[in-house]
């Protein structure tokens, strides 16, 4: 490749870094699991979406 062709290139960004992930494990009552299945079902979402979402709609402070 020329220089030209290289120096073209600079103006890509490089991807950011991979997000790092924590694992958690939560534990649910049998009811507390059935309600979670049944909005789960109802909504059409994930049970890990609707974990998410919900804890990132705590207020900070």
């Amino acid at each position: 490749m020329d220089r030209t062709a290289a120096l073209g290139f600079s103006s890509f960004t490089l991807p950011s870094k991979k997000q790092v992930v924590k694992q958690i494990t939560l534990d649910l009552t049998p009811d507390e699991a059935k309600n979670l299945e049944n909005y789960c079902k109802q909504t059409g979402q994930a049970v890990t979406n609707v974990i998410e979402e919900l804890i990132r709609g705590l207020p900070v402070a």
